[in-house]
């Protein structure tokens, strides 16, 4: 029975060697399958940490790349000239007046006066404030060059008489030569932020006025005088007493959302119509029309301050129609000019003299 046990035990032991070995190579054949999946995934990591790092390395070049491809105009696009900014001409004209101002008060003497304006040599051989000017604008400025303006000064001049008092000798034109540093903005030829000066190339040259011109035709045709019959001439007549005198309220005689200030403080009490023009087509007309019909006029008032002196002045007004009645629906900068409207030039006063000196005849186009 011992045998009997022993060679059970024998049986035993020798299954389960051949079960052990059985599982043994089945766990080299699942091992060797798992080895073999972690070794394909282990070289995807790699592949995939080696692609990120191709990536990262190469970002620079791509963003150059991409950089110069979007800066770079497409085949079909067409290159955009750059544009320069048009030179300022504010700072060389109001040099131009300031230094026709001192020439013109300069005298014997007082040479020194020009020296922040013209470093030449000056010598003068009449009194100082000789002549005056009591107002001066620059009417007209053209570039010669970068930096380089010619400016022509308009100055209202009063000249000393022989009892030593002064007269109004008229509006007389001088042309200066002015040369400025400093960029566009003010006048010079540089690009950007630079010093900015000026001075003058020379002694101011008097010339002549420049032409008179008659203003081309309105765009308003019809004339209603200066009855206030008419309901459009009504509102007008309303709305510029309470914009002028203060004589009520504003919004009772405009559009809705119109907003308009009147002049304040009222420089005037009164103020009358003296002359409508409108472009109705039909002075006879009083109809109001329907809601949101328009009417431009051009209203000409007498305005009385309150020390009873009468001040002509003139309005550009567009009406519009609502509720059958007109109300303002706008200020306008401006009178409506006719169709293909050009101004024409009209012959100049020649100048006069008298026992003093020469008195340059005004131009219509300078005062």
């Amino acid at each position: 029975m011992f045998r009997r046990r022993r060679a059970a035990e024998a049986d035993w032991a020798e299954t389960y060697v051949q079960d052990e070995s059985a599982g043994h190579r089945t766990g080299e054949d699942d091992e060797t399958g798992w080895q073999s999946s972690v070794a394909g995934m282990s070289g995807m990591a790699r592949l995939a940490r080696f692609g990120i790092w191709v990536v990262i390395a190469a970002g620079p070049l791509l963003g150059s790349a991409a950089l110069l491809s979007s800066a770079s105009p497409s085949q079909g696009a067409t290159k955009t000239a750059p544009q320069t900014r048009q030179a300022s001409d504010t700072g060389p004209s109001g040099f131009a007046q300031l230094f026709v101002a001192a020439y013109l008060e300069a005298g014997e003497g007082t040479e020194k006066n020009l020296a922040p304006y013209y470093a030449g040599s000056v010598a003068l051989t009449h009194d100082p404030g000789t002549r005056t000017a009591t107002r001066t604008a620059a009417i007209a400025s053209h570039e010669i060059s970068p930096g380089y303006w010619s400016v022509t000064v308009a100055a209202s001049i009063a000249a000393k008489t022989s009892k030593d008092s002064y007269r109004d000798a008229g509006v007389q034109y001088y042309r200066v030569a002015i040369q400025a540093i400093g960029p566009r903005s003010a006048g010079g030829a540089a690009d950007t932020g630079a010093e900015v000066g000026y001075t003058a190339v020379s002694l101011p040259a008097q010339v002549a006025a420049p032409e008179a011109l008659t203003p081309g035709g309105l765009g308003y045709g019809t004339s209603r005088g200066s009855g206030t019959s008419d309901p459009a001439t009504q509102t007008a007549a309303s709305f510029l007493n309470a914009f002028l005198a203060g004589n009520g309220e504003l919004d009772r005689y405009t559009s809705p959302g119109v907003e308009l200030q009147p002049v304040t403080p009222a420089p005037y009490t009164e103020v009358k119509i003296t002359d409508v023009e409108d472009n109705s087509g039909d002075s006879a007309d009083q109809t109001v029309p329907a809601d949101g019909s328009k009417r431009q006029l051009l209203v000409t008032v007498d305005a009385t301050d309150s020390d009873g002196n009468t001040f002509p002045l003139a309005y550009a007004l567009t009406l519009q129609a609502r509720a059958g009645r007109w109300e303002v629906s706008a200020l306008d900068d401006a009178p409506a000019l006719g169709p293909s409207s050009t101004p024409s030039a009209v012959p100049s006063t020649p100048a006069t003299t008298d026992g003093d000196s020469a008195t340059a005849s005004p131009s219509p186009s300078a005062s």
